[in-house]
């Protein structure tokens, strides 16, 4: 594992949601066989791989929590929907995952939008969270970039579950785009990692 000491400078990074954001969601995908990625994902994190751009993924997975997939399915699914990503020589940094559920297990300080996923970013990888991109077809995947600050962006991909909240995440002042790749185009028309 790479020392703190030896990583770079604190980074915009990426932020992405799992389910209907990079991944087509079928709703409690316990079956790799089954795992489709969004079309152009792939390539798109590629493009934020090349950017110099750290790429992490956030994912609420309750349904293990209530009992509809096991530990063991999250982490094949996984293991697939990685093996995809190399194939589009794309890569996550990290992962985060919440398994609870708020009617099973009460609040929780790791289930988005709660900040502990992304502080440990900051922790572990030196994400800088003021200055970094949060993407989802959720607003609870974009409520992060109102916490960390006005140099944090969110952004509603239209996948997913994001038209039914594209209302909402207007209202708070969020931009919607069409998918994954259209929000890597934005986050990239934005400007180059600086001091990475």
């Amino acid at each position: 594992m790479t020392q703190p000491s030896a990583l770079p400078s604190f980074r915009p990074s990426v932020f992405l949601d799992r389910d209907g954001t990079i991944v087509v969601d079928p709703g409690y995908l316990r079956d790799p066989s089954e795992l489709r990625l969004v079309p152009g994902a792939g390539a798109a994190i590629a493009r934020l791989n090349a950017a110099g751009y750290p790429v992490f993924l956030v994912t609420n997975q309750a349904g293990i929590s209530r009992g509809m997939l096991t530990w063991p399915d999250y982490f094949h699914v996984t293991a697939e929907m990685e093996a995809q990503l190399a194939r589009d020589g794309a890569r996550l940094e990290a992962i985060y995952v919440c398994p609870h559920a708020p009617e099973v297990d009460g609040p929780c300080p790791d289930r988005k939008p709660a900040l502990l996923p992304y502080e440990c970013a900051a922790r572990d990888f030196r994400a800088d969270l003021r200055r970094s991109w949060y993407v989802g077809d959720r607003l609870s995947d974009l409520l992060p970039a109102l916490a960390f600050g006005a140099g944090a962006r969110g952004l509603l991909v239209l996948t997913g579950h994001g038209p039914e909240e594209e209302a909402a995440a207007q209202a708070a002042g969020f931009e919607s785009v069409a998918d994954v790749a259209a929000a890597v185009d934005r986050i990239l028309a934005a400007g180059s990692v600086a001091g990475g």
